[in-house]
């Protein structure tokens, strides 16, 4: 998951912001949600063999009428305090798949599952019910998970993504080499694909150790079956050392930044987005 930037300079820790109450931001927040002040834009993935779009992950911002732009990591963390993270993560869902039943069959839409949803038993039957009002067939969609939401239930997290995977959704745990990244949780999720945290993938080629790391992971991934994305692509010498060791697809400001849902469509025709360079 491309972490959220804002436009506050670090200003925001953890969902707070010196000189403003965290009630006063968790009232913004409640109101934003009715004024649609959350906006989704789209962060372009890319197949490493051929260079085409191949899809987006959704990533939330909140345009604050006085404080500028939010990224999505302060914006869920001031939600957690309000008691907001639901009705937040539908807002958003809803939004971004609102924006993706434009795009062509061939394009996916990966989002991002809150602790606070995967930990409800009901969400697997909620989550369903949502996406079968949308246009957008299951198989197009990617959950992408986070080891703090396996912490918490691990069971629970494995019964709610077999439930899905079973009506046709694709599972990712994200952000993959960032925390303890505990074996176990490769065994037991019933997963699609890695998403490797951009730490897993700097100093590659040059660092020995980083690319001896990077070239394990792989070789686990294809033992069990798995896509591998990498996230925080950031120069040419990166994306072609993970398209050396046989990664599958990449995202990063390399070659684009979160954007509209008409850009993505844009980047997608024109003849890099196809493939083509």
């Amino acid at each position: 998951m491309e972490k959220g930037r804002t436009s506050l300079r670090g200003a925001l820790t953890r969902g707070r912001l010196p000189g403003v109450s965290a009630g006063v931001l968790e009232a913004d927040l409640l109101c934003a949600l009715d004024r649609r002040e959350i906006e989704v834009l789209f962060q372009p993935q890319f197949a490493c063999a051929s260079g085409a779009v191949v899809g987006a992950e959704a990533l939330a911002r909140w345009r604050h009428p006085t404080l500028g732009s939010i990224g999505a990591r302060d914006l869920f963390a001031v939600a957690e305090r309000a008691g907001l993270v639901a009705p937040l993560s539908r807002h958003v869902v809803a939004r971004a798949l609102e924006d993706a039943a434009t795009w062509p069959e061939g394009l996916t839409l990966s989002l991002n599952i809150t602790p606070e949803e995967l930990g409800d038993p009901r969400f697997a039957a909620d989550f369903a019910a949502l996406i079968g009002q949308s246009e957008i067939a299951p198989g197009r969609l990617m959950l992408e998970i986070t080891e703090d939401v396996l912490l918490r239930n691990l069971a629970q997290a494995v019964s709610a993504l077999k439930a899905l995977r079973g009506l046709g959704f694709r599972t990712a745990l994200d952000d993959f080499g960032a925390g303890f990244c505990n074996f176990r949780y490769l065994r037991e999720l019933p997963l699609d694909a890695l998403k490797l945290d951009k730490a897993m993938v700097e100093g590659v080629p040059a660092d020995g150790t980083a690319l001896a790391v990077l070239r394990a992971i792989m070789a686990l991934a294809r033992a069990l079956g798995l896509t591998v994305y990498a996230e925080g692509i950031e120069d040419e010498i990166q994306r072609a050392a993970i398209t050396a060791e046989g990664c599958d697809y990449w995202q990063g400001f390399l070659r684009a930044q979160p954007m509209p849902s008409a850009n993505v469509l844009a980047l997608a025709r024109t003849a890099r987005g196809m493939g083509h360079g």
